[in-house]
């Protein structure tokens, strides 16, 4: 489904004037944050087709110093705001990358009745983008790897690096909001795999103790934020749920990534829910 920005302001516009109109600090500011908010999604995609998905979901706006406690003075302003924005990009096609954020910011040379909005731009480490022309050598076939993710999923690694994260372009995606974007990285360098933490949130934990690097052993426990992923190596189960302990079919290698669901599902978001 296209963006559809001229649907999303619209959108956006009405809902604010039905259920914020009165929280706001000025009465011009419906159709205003209605524009700035559209024109900070537009500003994301001016690069990409307008097809494209995983926008970030971090918006700041920034208001005059002197109106900033009117806005902070109501906390239903913000949520209301970040309910609208997301039931407005459901319908008008804007894929965020995880739920709408917006938090507030002062800019001195604004007028004391306006507001801008921007959209933070989220940069993939350095490190872990620099990481695959360092590391070329694919883990040879006896030492093949896999991770058990919340104890259903299989990941076979069958790559020098394996980027984990709540992102779609990381190797292993994994759908949990305690997850960071770029959670963790695990190499493959000198015989043995190796897990790096890449400054998550909520740390990565290898058999209970945090970790910025660690190496890795068959029946190391790797926390996530508290999301269990167990590594084994050369003989992984057929199926966590039959009792099998035969290796998995040559399929299983195929598998690019192990998504868990998030039990929100944007697409139900009610309308009234504001």
């Amino acid at each position: 489904m296209p963006i559809q920005l001229n649907e999303l302001e619209r959108k956006l516009q009405n809902l604010i004037e039905v259920h914020l109109v009165k929280l706001l600090p000025a009465p011009s500011l419906p159709d205003r944050l209605a524009q700035r908010l559209t024109e900070a999604v537009r500003a994301s995609v001016s690069t990409r087709e307008l097809s494209t998905s995983n926008i970030s979901n971090q918006f700041v706006l920034k208001v005059h110093p002197s109106a900033l406690p009117l806005w902070q003075k109501d906390q239903r302003l913000l949520d209301g705001l970040t309910k609208i924005l997301r039931l407005a990009a459901i319908d008008a096609g804007v894929q965020f990358n995880g739920a709408p954020s917006i938090s507030l910011d002062t800019d001195p040379t604004l007028a004391v009745d306006d507001v801008t909005a921007s959209i933070i731009k989220e940069e993939i480490p350095e490190e872990t983008a620099n990481m695959e022309t360092a590391l070329s050598e694919d883990p040879p076939a006896g030492r093949t790897a896999f991770l058990i993710v919340g104890g259903t999923k299989v990941y076979t690694i069958t790559q020098s690096v394996t980027n984990i994260g709540r992102r779609l372009d990381n190797h292993l995606v994994v759908d949990d909001p305690r997850v960071s974007r770029y959670h963790s990285q695990i190499r493959f360098a000198n015989g043995r795999f190796i897990i790096f933490d890449l400054n998550s949130t909520g740390g990565t934990y290898v058999n209970g103790q945090r970790m910025n690097q660690s190496v890795l052993y068959p029946g190391d426990v790797i926390s996530l934020a508290g999301l269990p992923i167990v590594f084994g190596q050369d003989t992984p189960p057929q199926s966590l749920r039959s009792g099998s302990t035969g290796p998995l079919s040559p399929n299983s290698a195929n598998r690019q990534t192990a998504i868990l669901k998030n039990p929100i599902d944007e697409k139900n978001f009610k309308k009234n829910d504001l």
